[in-house]
């Protein structure tokens, strides 16, 4: 067990977003996050990075708990890829860079630089090192953000909805590449999704939110018509195409 989520609940003023959210995953899991919106998946990723406090609740990385943890710490256990991104005026070789600042003591150390170089090669990013940010298309900056993230040598990797603004080359690209550093460096990804049928191709695990809570969780079996229209208020099918279950809005 990496991650394990024991009673997380969370409430805005006058709101109660999450209750009773209990899960593990396991190193080299995939686990996709499903349910519509408003319903706490970017909550949930917030309690368990410690950017939002929860009311109540035990976030543990390898069985430690989050909440003693100091920053430098969290950022060496846990990488997050937030909706929106900021673009600094700097290369893609230091943005990449930056994620080494847990490590970095007085100066950037031989390490953080092959470190660095590693996650570049292992991302395909090494001809664009030189490049800014701002020269970038969406699909590749999205790279250059889930190279960031490696580079802190996480246990955990969160994404919350990294396709949401990508055509659907780009997504396909974006998510080919989470699941390949899930399983080329054994750590487990969490990724809040919309698109059902993205989410069906690539994660192992899903997890399904409705109300606040957990209305399903495990592997392909949960995703029935039942369920499906339990959380998204729409009859669907479920069809195989190609060997792949497909949800198909009736």
């Amino acid at each position: 067990m990496i991650l394990d989520i024991k009673g997380l609940a969370f409430n805005y003023p006058g709101r109660s977003v999450l209750q009773d959210i209990n899960f593990r995953v396991e190193k080299g899991d995939f686990l996709a996050i499903l349910g519509t919106n408003g319903v706490g998946k970017t909550t949930m990723l917030k309690c368990i990075n410690r950017i939002l406090k929860p009311c109540e609740g035990v976030v543990l990385v390898e069985n430690v708990e989050v909440c003693k943890l100091s920053r430098l710490d969290l950022a060496k256990r846990i990488g997050y890829v937030s909706q929106r991104q900021e673009t600094p005026c700097c290369t893609v070789f230091d943005a990449i860079l930056l994620g080494r600042k847990p490590y970095i003591k007085w100066d950037v150390s031989d390490q953080d630089l092959e470190v660095t170089q590693q996650v570049m090669e292992l991302l395909e990013l090494t001809d664009y090192s030189l490049r800014y940010l701002d020269e970038l298309s969406g699909g590749e900056l999205q790279k250059v953000v889930i190279a960031r993230a490696l580079a802190q040598e996480p246990d955990v990797l969160l994404f919350d909805e990294p396709t949401s603004s990508l055509d659907l080359k780009n997504q396909f690209e974006v998510l080919k590449l989470i699941n390949k550093v899930v399983k080329s460096k054994q750590v487990a990804a969490i990724v809040t999704m919309h698109d059902l049928n993205l989410a069906i191709r690539f994660a192992e695990k899903f997890l399904m939110l409705k109300d606040g809570g957990i209305f399903a969780a495990g592997g392909l079996e949960v995703i029935t018509p039942a369920n499906v229209e339990s959380v998204y208020s729409i009859p669907v099918n479920v069809e195989q195409f190609g060997g792949v279950p497909v949800v198909l809005p009736i």
